[in-house]
């Protein structure tokens, strides 16, 4: 969710050395180029195609970019939302964890009144309509964002938009924010300012009949709750249309650097450059296009056919050991660490097992099943890093701290685990399912709302199509079996377990779910700056779980407002209570793919092709050689 322009920029990760060595058995299929940048020989040409493989089973469901939690993925936004509609600041180019204004739609943000007032500049983009971006069209988004919060996956109650009392555009350039009180002004642009995308007036309408609104008007719906309400239900209905997108007069006004073609219903999306783009480099491709993928096999097919074929792609971990076999030619493979903490949610508003996970015992307990070193080397080749807190250690940055990158609070012991539950009341049966023997509050007993003869059995669902994973689910089950913890593992397509792993109430008929794994955790956008506020505070969008903790509460706060020279720290306390504190079941985290997890591989006839922080994508920098 966030980097911070007041420390340095990191340097890349180096990948680990088991994995250089796996790559090199490509011999002559694929070889190490820069990290984070491909490396291309022969003459620069203007035109061609270049396809980009999808993430196993994952293609774009949303095109609207004021999107729900349900919706808020890397797949919808920064790989599809983002080549057509640019947030209004831009972040995680070239492996850093800070801020593009060569990219952004905006100069830096100028701060006044003790802090309370923040004044925005334009830069002079268009839309492709014709008409010019201006601060009327961030007002606009403003105006749904306040009138829609529990429509906004990256609402938290009491931010952003709770903690601007006014937005005025005195000129048709300039936006003014007034902030209920001074914040970390780190923070207030890597995770509030940096939510926002202008949004076209052409787009300020109810329905599809009638004439196109007027940009100069004073009295579009928008400016109304209940407009604005009537908007968002318009755009929204409209934005799960994927059927409809590619001919749609609202989504085809674009300002980013390429505009949608054609959608099919597999999910393959074609890309045209956006004739107008305003930006600082225009596309050299005629056609990019999003190449839906099923199964690692079907990706290490597309790999087989050659880079011609596919000219961006990714191999699987589970086929690393087939690399030298593969026979396929014209790849370099890069470094691909996201900026994201790898996780999986528990539900604490579970009826049954709500209580169970509200312990933070069990929770230790379950984190020592967890054999981070073990997965990483037996199912990712070494190419992985253990998460051992919400801040990630990859790529480099100057967010973590020390103590959090090298020491796991709660590393793989069964031992351990059958202690703690021993220790708490519980009966616990070796290859059988434990129980709570003592129910009640006290020492040594199970816990609050805990009845006796609580059984430890409960389901696990994670994604399918990933062989890493899997093997992962497998391996927890036998470890926790040892202390008779009888996971039932299911699988689902990633779409599903999305839709399953949200907040809700007790008691409600989508609250049955237990625990969720899709993998990929939380690639931090579009919060960049890491202090949890979005995925851990009481009552966020995207606090999957209803983790509810006073105290991490209070340290996500001090992170929201401390100075520059207390930011680090508090930012320390935070992490610190968080690892310990278990909101979540950490896991490795890998490179390649954060779904499928492998090795990216790239055309060596494509140039210009970086790698992002935060998983978003430049194909407007890249072109093709021969």
């Amino acid at each position: 969710m966030q980097a911070a322009k007041l420390l340095s920029q990191p340097s890349r990760a180096r990948r680990i050395l088991v994995l250089l060595m796996a790559c090199a058995l490509l011999v002559g299929v694929a070889t190490i180029g820069k990290a984070g940048a491909s490396s291309t020989s022969g003459k620069k040409i203007s035109g061609g195609t270049v396809t980009w493989a999808e993430w196993e089973g994952q293609a774009p469901t949303y095109i609207f970019p004021l999107f729900s939690a349900q919706y808020f993925s890397q797949v919808n936004v920064g790989n599809f939302q983002y080549l057509m509609y640019r947030p209004l600041y831009w972040f995680g180019n070239n492996d850093s964890d800070s801020i593009d204004y060569s990219l952004s739609l905006a100069k830096a943000p100028v701060w006044s009144d003790g802090g309370t007032t923040v004044s925005i500049t334009l830069k002079p983009y268009k839309w492709s309509n014709g008409e010019t971006i201006t601060s009327r069209d961030i007002v606009f988004w403003m105006n749904l964002l306040k009138a829609n919060t529990s429509n906004w996956g990256a609402f938290v109650p009491g931010e952003f938009p709770d903690n601007v009392t006014s937005v005025t555009a005195p000129n048709a350039t300039t936006v003014v924010f007034k902030l209920n009180r001074a914040y970390n002004q780190t923070w207030f642009l890597y995770n509030e300012l940096s939510q926002i995308t202008p949004l076209p007036i052409a787009w300020d309408r109810t329905s599809a009949t009638g004439a196109a609104p007027d940009p100069n008007s004073t009295t579009l719906p928008d400016t109304t709750t209940a407009g604005a309400q009537a908007v968002y239900a318009y755009l929204n209905g409209s934005a799960t249309d994927t059927a409809g997108w590619a001919s749609s007069p609202v989504w085809g006004v674009v300002d980013g650097p390429f505009k949608l073609a054609s959608f099919t219903n597999t999910g393959q999306a074609t890309f045209v450059p956006n004739e107008t783009y305003s930006g600082p480099v225009k596309p050299s491709i005629a056609k990019f296009v999003e190449v839906p993928v099923t199964s690692p096999a079907a990706e290490v097919n597309l790999v087989k056919s050659g880079s011609k074929n596919l000219t961006v792609g990714y191999l699987p971990d589970s086929y690393l050991p087939l690399m030298k076999s593969i026979g396929s030619s014209g790849y370099s493979t890069l470094e691909a660490y996201t900026f994201d903490s790898a996780y999986w949610p528990m539900n604490f508003s579970n009826p049954k097992f709500g209580p169970v996970f509200k312990q933070l015992y069990f929770r230790q307990a379950f984190q020592h099943l967890v054999d981070q070193p073990g997965w990483i080397k037996a199912f990712f080749g070494g190419d992985a890093v253990p998460t051992n807190g919400p801040v990630p250690i990859t790529p480099a940055n100057s967010f973590y701290d020390k103590t959090e990158k090298s020491s796991n609070p709660y590393p793989f012991s069964v031992a351990s685990a059958k202690t703690l539950l021993k220790e708490h009341g519980w009966h616990v049966v070796p290859g059988g399912t434990t129980t709570c023997a003592k129910p009640g509050t006290g020492k040594g007993e199970c816990g609050a709302q805990i009845p006796k003869g609580r059984a430890l059995s409960f389901n696990l669902d994670y994604i399918t199509n990933s062989t890493p994973l899997a093997s992962e689910m497998e391996d927890l089950k036998a470890q926790a079996s040892k202390v008779g913890v009888q996971l039932e593992l299911t699988s689902h397509p990633y779409g599903v377990i999305a839709g399953t792993a949200i907040p809700c109430k007790t008691g409600a008929s989508n609250c049955n779910w237990t625990m969720e794994n899709w993998q990929v955790g939380w690639i931090y956008g579009p919060d960049y700056y890491p202090t949890g506020d979005q995925l851990f505070e009481t009552g966020a969008a995207t606090n999957f779980g209803n983790y509810n903790n006073p105290m991490a509460n209070r340290l996500i706060a001090a992170t929201l407002v401390s100075k520059p020279a207390t930011a680090q720290a508090a930012l320390d306390a935070y992490q610190n209570y968080l690892a310990k504190n278990v909101p979540v079941i950490w896991e490795p985290v890998s490179s390649g793919d954060p779904i499928a997890a492998g090795v990216t591989l790239v055309s060596k006839h494509l140039g210009g092709y970086t790698t992002n922080a935060f998983g978003s994508i430049n194909p407007e920098y890249w072109y093709l050689t021969k």
